[in-house]
């Protein structure tokens, strides 16, 4: 099959998995051995209008999927009513064998601002019932306050997603997610627990690695309380990535077929919307197969961009012997990190971030979501300074033309958020971080991972980084962001202990940033 046939054959199995197709009773005529919605349920990709509603058929046997090597229909409902006695669209949709029997179900046409429970139904099986919303329309000034949560880096081994318990307990309006879903490592020596399988390879490996997380109880209950918005990071392919250079750990492969193996199979398992991979269907080699990068307006309250740091960047800079992946390399020898050519979100991304800051003055708060730290972290060494390569501070060009836009476009109160180095910072965006003098432009919150165990004790760096005001690495759990018109509430929530299935949570910390102000206000230090 030629690259031309095969990018024919996945649009058309994107059109029909995301079709809806008139009713009729055939997905009531089917009768599975056992129920086939193990996987949960999921929603995503909100606007003021519409949703997309995901599920995936799974029957797993002991050679394989018990499910038949057809595509299979499916009927959808969405009510604004639990009980659905007020269904307000319904369809049947298929489930197509060749992306995995998942479904994306693209509902338009919907109320804004306004909650829903969905569900889906086949032969004599109904999933749980999950709940999303819809957005406040652009410009209504109707929806005063958002609530949501921000987490990322679930590592299986490392312990059990307890912390979706205590989110789900807080009612958010949407979870950001800001990469690392799946780790693809082969099964470690030590951890709570096992990965399925070996190193996550083929398309049948991701597939399968999915499914292992996406069988946990927590992380269900959370994906359907509310919509999520997502984008990834490295361990969804192989860690410390670079655009189509590999990354490193694990066996040599042909690293571009099997990064598209990642992202049919990212594709698969997530509530996005069929245009994010139809735009980007330019070939498996050329960097662009799968556009997470978007823009989403809830109301005139909030204006949130989703990066995407990891597809189009360039290989890290001054990697010893030439080695893929990353490394801490030195400031002052490490020419390579000033050339003005490299990137960090690729040239297309850079422009279109652009033009979202240019039309971001409807918006209060200007939230971006991306995957690492932001701010400079500069380790001081006996031999000098050196920084991190993989994150922005192994970019700092490029971090500089993003900094620079902000000032160009006078975006109103800007904020970072990320994840990725499985620690909590908080600190001040600043117009140049080389200068400690420089103009404090917005505030960064990077949260810490839901298990990913290997954050470090931050004190000493954060003292050689000033611009940060808060760090910790070694408490795991996840964000809770609450916006008004007035003002920005951030809190910081750890759990007690990932290695059992239940566990208490603790407030760490909680700021404030009052609109206009550019200034973090701590609140409160402790539990509650």
């Amino acid at each position: 099959m030629t690259p031309h046939s095969s990018r024919r054959e996945l649009l058309q199995l994107l059109s029909v998995a995301t079709l809806t197709l008139p009713m009729t009773h055939a997905w009531a005529q089917l009768r599975p051995n056992k129920n086939p919605f193990g996987l949960g349920v999921a929603s995503g990709s909100p606007s003021s209008s519409s949703v997309v509603l995901w599920t995936r058929l799974y029957d797993e046997g002991f050679f394989g999927t018990n499910l038949p090597n057809e595509n299979i229909p499916l009927k959808w409902e969405i009510s604004t009513d639990k009980e659905f006695k007020a269904i307000v669209q319904q369809g049947q949709s298929l489930a197509v064998a060749g992306l995995a029997h998942s479904v994306h179900t693209e509902v338009s046409n919907l109320a804004p601002n306004t909650w829903f429970y969905y569900r889906f139904l086949i032969g004599p099986y109904t999933s749980e019932v999950g709940k999303t919303r819809t957005f406040a329309e652009p410009t209504s000034n109707g929806q005063k306050t958002l609530k949501f949560a921000f987490a990322s880096c679930q590592h299986f081994e490392h312990g059990y997603f307890n912390a979706y318990t205590h989110l789900v307990q807080e009612s958010p309006d949407l979870v950001l997610f800001l990469g690392d879903y799946i780790y693809e490592y082969a099964p470690g020596r030590s951890g709570i627990r096992l990965h399925s399988g070996s190193w996550c390879l083929s398309l049948s490996d991701y597939r399968k690695r999915y499914e292992q997380y996406k069988l946990e109880p927590e992380l269900q209950q959370a994906h359907a309380a509310c919509p999520w918005i997502f984008t990834w990071d490295d361990h969804e392919v192989q860690n410390d990535y670079a655009g189509l250079s590999s990354g490193s750990f694990g066996p040599f492969t042909n690293f571009a077929k099997r990064r598209a193996n990642a992202y049919q199979a990212y594709y698969e398992h997530m509530p996005l919307k069929s245009s994010f991979l139809v735009e980007g269907l330019e070939g498996l080699s050329s960097g662009s197969e799968l556009r997470l990068y978007e823009n989403y307006q809830f109301g005139k309250l909030a204006n949130i961009t989703m990066l995407d740091t990891r597809q189009y960047r360039d290989k890290q800079a001054c990697n010893p012997n030439s080695q893929d992946g990353s490394a801490t390399v030195s400031l002052s020898s490490c020419e390579q990190l000033e050339d003005a050519s490299r990137t960090l979100l690729g040239e297309k991304q850079e422009a279109w971030l652009e033009h979202q800051f240019k039309n971001s003055t409807a918006q209060t708060w200007n939230i971006i979501g991306q995957s690492t730290l932001f701010g400079a972290r500069v380790y001081a060494t006996a031999e000098g300074k050196k920084v991190w390569n993989d994150g922005w501070d192994g970019y700092p060009v490029a971090r500089k033309k993003l900094t620079q836009q902000l000032v160009n476009h006078q975006v109103s109160n800007p904020v970072i958020l990320g994840g990725d180095v499985h620690e909590y910072w908080v600190g001040y965006l600043k117009e140049d971080y080389s200068n400690s003098q420089s103009k404090v432009l917005g505030v960064e919150f990077c949260g810490t991972s839901i298990t990913s165990n290997d954050g470090k004790n931050t004190a000493s760096r954060q003292r050689a980084n000033p611009h940060f005001i808060y760090a910790e690495g070694l408490r795991r759990g996840y964000c809770i962001v609450e916006l008004s018109e007035e003002s920005m509430t951030v809190h910081l929530r750890a759990v007690k202990d990932i290695t059992t299935r239940s566990t208490e949570i603790e407030t760490l910390a909680v700021f404030r940033v009052s609109n206009g102000s550019k200034t973090i206000e701590r609140l409160q230090v402790g539990s509650a």
